[in-house]
């Protein structure tokens, strides 16, 4: 386990979130990226925040890195897969961007209840919360590598 770090690249990074965004990239710049990371996100674009959503995986998706695949837990249930498919289509559709959630390692029927009421909010709070639910991702990632 580590502790949070004061100095990650680009790279390291871009591995904690699921790609080499333009958060990514603000966040190399800081000596304490993690620590930073509310900060980083409160002065991005929408646009930012949307590339840095979308970068991610869906939750139940057939292709994950290994990292998101241990995540999301061992249930395969069809029924709920189809449920989790259905639903994130519905969250795009309504938001205009993919639906981010720490899964920590809970399976995915339990999942579908949280997205079914992540979909009863505002844009704008599902925004802050996607986003907010990014860092808790890179953060756990951090510390169990």
């Amino acid at each position: 386990m580590h502790d949070l770090p004061r100095q990650l690249t680009a790279d390291q990074l871009a591995e904690l979130f699921e790609g080499r965004t333009r958060l990514v990239e603000k966040l190399a710049e800081h000596n304490d990226p993690l620590a930073s990371a509310h900060e980083v996100i409160a002065e991005l674009s929408q646009d930012e925040k949307l590339e840095a959503l979308n970068a991610h995986p869906a939750i139940g998706a057939k292709k994950l890195s290994a990292r998101s695949a241990a995540e999301q837990g061992e249930d395969d249930d069809p029924e709920t897969l189809a449920e989790l498919g259905r639903l994130n289509a519905e969250y795009e559709e309504r938001f205009g961007f993919r639906f981010v959630v720490f899964a920590n390692h809970r399976p995915k029927s339990e999942i579908v209840p949280i997205l079914r009421e992540r979909l009863e909010r505002s844009r704008e709070q599902e925004l802050d919360t996607a986003v907010q639910e990014l860092v808790a991702i890179a953060e756990d990632r951090w510390r169990r590598s």
